[in-house]
């Protein structure tokens, strides 16, 4: 065991590890999930289920939709980044309505409860998102209030507190169907937009999006991104979100879902003991398509190590004594 207290479980096969059980089950406010894991949006495409068994997943993510059509941002949108990466895609939209006839069939297809991402750059864009996308048979929304790819010069709708509570409240009053809100890092106090969700109708949080940073080309002098700046994430994240997800948890008493350097099932389980009950993976997926799967049949082996039943006990577990 190294100093961690990890086990090495890469390469186990379907075989060597448990099949995914009832003690993997867990609950987001409303939604219902088989278990934790979720892709974090806008890492996972419809296109990965010929390569990955994409129904194993507690729900799906979908990239961030508009209501209305976005081309993203200039060339080059991604770069390496030490332990993690740089992306700048500026998230590019065919609009909602076009987005729910042609993209939507292809998630559903998945076999996996969908949760649509919603984008926009102003409050009432995302209400406008969601009418567009009304009555179609998906499990939930995730309001991304928190992209720091935006316009604005990266500024954050969602780092307004009171925006965010005006924004949640416009969707919650065109849709029943439960309500994330992806809540961003760049700010002081990530409690006070936990808050602020909940105050607007929030049924659950994530925690968090991407951390604003740069990367520079030294030969040219010039920003490696097309956008200058971009949102930075990958493992060494998760000690900062976690810490995050842990504040929330204190702060409000709706479900978490933590989002950040996840790479393993140690890793969730960490978010578990922090608060949060699921998890979303985003950069691990980049190299390994197959991480969230593997991530799956490892956790009930981390259960059984940990001395837990089922995910629900590790939940808000941590001790201070």
């Amino acid at each position: 065991m190294n100093p961690s207290g990890r086990k090495g479980y890469f390469g186990l096969t379907e075989t060597m590890a448990h099949a995914v059980d009832d003690r993997l089950a867990t609950r987001v406010g409303p939604l219902a999930l088989r278990n934790p894991i979720l892709p974090a949006s806008g890492c996972f495409g419809p296109e990965l289920r010929s390569l990955v068994p994409v129904d194993r997943l507690g729900a799906l993510v979908t990239k961030t939709v508009f209501s209305d059509v976005r081309s993203g941002n200039p060339a080059h949108r991604l770069a390496e980044a030490r332990d993690g990466m740089l992306n700048s895609v500026g998230i590019p939209s065919v609009g909602a309505r076009r987005w729910r006839e042609e993209v939507l069939p292809e998630y559903l297809a998945c076999g996996a409860p969908v949760v649509v991402s919603l984008g926009g750059l102003a409050e009432r864009d995302y209400a406008r998102a969601a009418e567009d996308l009304d009555g179609a048979p998906v499990a939930a929304y995730e309001l991304n209030l928190s992209c720091p790819n935006l316009e604005a010069g990266g500024v954050e709708l969602g780092a307004d507190p009171a925006a965010l509570t005006r924004a949640v409240a416009g969707v919650r009053a065109v849709t029943r169907l439960p309500l994330l809100v992806k809540l961003t890092p760049n700010v002081t106090s990530i409690a006070d937009l936990a808050r602020a969700a909940v105050d607007g109708g929030a049924d659950a949080v994530v925690v968090a999006n991407t951390f604003v940073g740069m990367a520079i080309d030294l030969r040219r002098r010039r920003p490696v991104l097309g956008n200058g700046i971009g949102g930075w994430s990958g493992p060494a994240a998760k000690p900062l979100i976690l810490r995050m997800v842990w504040q929330v948890a204190k702060a409000v008493d709706v479900p978490i879902i933590g989002c950040g350097g996840v790479v393993d099932a140690y890793d969730v389980a960490e978010y578990l003991v922090a608060g949060a009950s699921a998890v979303e993976v985003g950069t691990a997926t980049f190299t390994r398509p197959q991480a969230m799967t593997e991530i799956i049949t490892a956790l009930p082996d981390v259960l059984d190590e940990l001395g837990a039943s089922d995910v629900g006990d590790l939940v808000g577990s941590l001790s201070h004594s």
